[in-house]
C-alpha cells in the first residue's frame, strides 16, 4: 500500500449491488474527479517505481490505461496497450483466460516489447487475477520480463493477488478492500 492509500480508498465510491445484487463495485470515477485524489494516486505509483528500472507500462484495456498514461509519461518509459480481441490494428499475440461466466481475450502487438525488457503491467482493479495474469503471459511470450504487476484496488478476497504471486509475480495496489468495507 502507499502512504496515499488511505486517501485514495476514502474517494472511491463503492456503487452497492451493482451490476448484479450482491455486488459491491468499486467505482475510481470520484478518483478521477477530484484533482487532488487522482495526484495523490499517480504519485502513488510514481514514488514506488520511479527508481525502479522499467522499460514500459503494459496496461490493461480500458481503464488500465487511465493511470498507465500518465504513469509512463511520469517515469520516462513507454506505454504499451494490452488491449481486447480484435481491438489493435496490426499483427498480433492473444491470451484466452477463464472468467466466472465463459472466457475472453486479451491481445498485444507481437513488437510491443523486445527480449529483456522490464514491464510493470497495470490495472484498476484485481479480482480474479485472470488478465492480471493473462497480460504477464503475453509480455513473457514476447521475451519481455514482468517487473510488478499493479492496480490502483486489490480485492483480495476474490483470490486474484495470491493467484498471481503465486505465478510468481509480485503485486502492488494503492489501496484495497474487503467484502464488508
Amino acid at each position: 500500500m502507499s502512504i496515499y492509500s488511505d486517501y485514495i480508498k476514502s474517494v472511491i465510491r463503492t456503487v452497492p449491488d451493482w451490476p448484479q445484487p450482491g455486488v459491491n463495485f468499486r467505482d475510481i470515477t470520484p478518483v478521477l474527479q477530484n484533482s487532488a485524489a487522482f495526484r495523490k494516486l499517480i504519485d502513488s505509483f510514481v514514488h514506488r517505481y520511479q527508481e525502479m528500472e522499467i522499460d514500459a507500462i503494459a496496461a490493461i484495456d480500458a481503464r488500465g490505461f487511465i493511470i498507465g498514461a500518465p504513469l509512463a509519461y511520469e517515469l520516462g518509459c513507454s506505454f504499451v496497450p494490452v488491449r481486447k480481441k480484435g481491438k489493435l490494428p496490426f499483427k498480433t499475440i492473444s491470451e484466452t483466460y477463464t472468467l466466472e461466466y465463459g472466457e475472453s481475450t486479451v491481445e498485444l502487438h507481437s513488437d510491443a516489447f523486445r527480449e529483456g525488457d522490464r514491464i510493470l503491467v497495470m490495472d484498476d482493479l484485481i479480482a480474479t487475477g485472470g488478465t492480471m495474469l493473462a497480460a504477464c503471459k503475453l509480455i513473457e511470450r514476447t521475451g519481455g520480463i514482468v517487473v510488478e504487476t499493479a492496480a490502483i484496488i486489490d480485492l483480495p478476497e476474490l483470490g486474484g493477488s495470491a493467484k498471481i504471486r503465486e505465478e510468481g509475480h509480485s503485486v502492488f495496489a494503492a489501496c484495497s478492500f474487503t467484502e464488508a468495507e
